[in-house]
């Protein structure tokens, strides 16, 4: 079939809405009619060079649609059904997944490659140049055609430019507050960065009954928003925070620090890891620039205060089951992700989208694709 997708050709440049031919399904492969993608920060790390990319690539990871057909064999969905990508795909049978840790699943090992999972060829085509779809998902597009475990069938009352920040930022902020940083109630927590990953980092703090939550940004509209979500004090920057933070728990600091901000900075570890307390863990949940992945820290802090600095990639999160959930909070008026899509737009915008995003004008800018069929 023909349809449309944002086709990101070489990094520094703009992304390209082009018409493309799209394959069937094979087997285990399900094609989408995408509803609504959420413009996720990972994708500009790839159009500014900071993480390279298999190109051209049909960008988009963060989505929701509804499944049109299926290939042989496939059994986790059928068509008619709602579904949210999981930018993690998940096989429920390695290692990993047998130990309820599905977003280090092994089917992720090729995730980078940008083809299909079954045989390791495209499904998306313009003219004779394959495209490769970032997370093995390509969800800028009016349809895509993915792996059965990219796939999560959801309640179908749940507006799709909502449902779809559960398949990344959501899910990825939150867990990295309740899962890698394991916020119980009482805690003092620092959310550095409070864009869509720190949005629902600060969220999930609450909801894990964090007593006191420190958003930290430099954009006075997330900060403000920030506070809405759930946030207790804010910051302009993280050497403001420090003594705020110190003032406010009378120098013990925080229990958690989770690092959501759109770009790390490997020259700032000290400064962060002073906003911790003794066995404080810091979460490192933010993209590197690859030139800028080796931070110079104090050794001898870490030891004599046993902090501790742990990796966290998509929220630490089972997503078959944490999509779910987060989507249910968000029925019952728990979550909130209506007040994170700031401003929808139509896939020809996707440029203004990422521009706006650039320029802190969003908590979370989401491409909306209605149906046209």
């Amino acid at each position: 079939m023909r349809t449309q997708a944002a086709v990101l050709w070489e990094s520094g440049t703009d992304w390209k809405v082009e018409e493309i031919e799209l394959d069937p399904p094979r087997a285990g492969e399900v094609l989408v009619r995408v509803a609504a993608a959420g413009l996720c920060h990972s994708e500009e790390h790839h159009l500014t060079g900071d993480v390279p990319f298999a190109a051209p690539m049909i960008g988009g990871h963060e989505g929701a649609g509804y499944v049109e057909a299926v290939g042989p064999g496939v059994t986790l969905t059928k068509p008619g059904d709602y579904i949210v990508f999981s930018s993690i795909p998940n096989c429920g049978r390695c290692p990993s997944c047998a130990i309820g840790r599905q977003n280090l699943c092994d089917l992720a090992a090729v995730i980078m490659a940008g083809k299909q999972i079954g045989d390791g060829t495209s499904r998306h085509h313009v003219g004779d140049q394959d495209l490769t779809i970032t997370c093995m998902v390509g969800c800028y597009a009016r349809h895509t055609v993915v792996n059965e475990a990219s796939v999560i069938p959801v309640d179908p009352a749940v507006p799709p430019a909502a449902a779809c920040l559960t398949g990344c930022g959501v899910a990825t902020g939150w867990g990295s507050s309740v899962y890698a940083g394991g916020v119980r109630p009482g805690d003092s927590v620092a959310v550095v960065g409070v864009g869509g990953l720190g949005s629902a980092a600060v969220q999930g703090a609450r909801l894990a009954g964090a007593r006191r939550i420190f958003a930290i940004d430099p954009v006075p509209f997330k900060l403000d928003k920030a506070r809405e979500f759930g946030a207790t004090h804010a910051a302009p920057s993280v050497t403001d925070a420090h003594g705020l933070i110190r003032e406010v728990t009378w120098g013990r600091m925080c229990d958690v620090v989770v690092l959501t901000m759109g770009v790390g900075r490997a020259d700032m570890m000290d400064d962060i890891l002073a906003l911790a307390a003794k066995r404080g863990r810091i979460v490192v949940t933010n993209i590197y620039a690859a030139s800028d992945t080796r931070p110079n820290l104090a050794l001898n802090g870490l030891a004599q205060w046993e902090k501790q600095v742990v990796g966290c990639i998509f929220g630490s999160v089972n997503s078959r089951a944490d999509i779910p959930r987060l989507l249910g909070l968000y029925r019952d008026g728990l979550l909130d992700l209506d007040g994170m899509v700031t401003r929808t737009y139509p896939l020809e915008e996707i440029n203004q989208g990422y521009q706006d995003m650039r320029d802190g004008k969003n908590i979370r800018g989401v491409l909306v694709m209605p149906d046209t069929t």
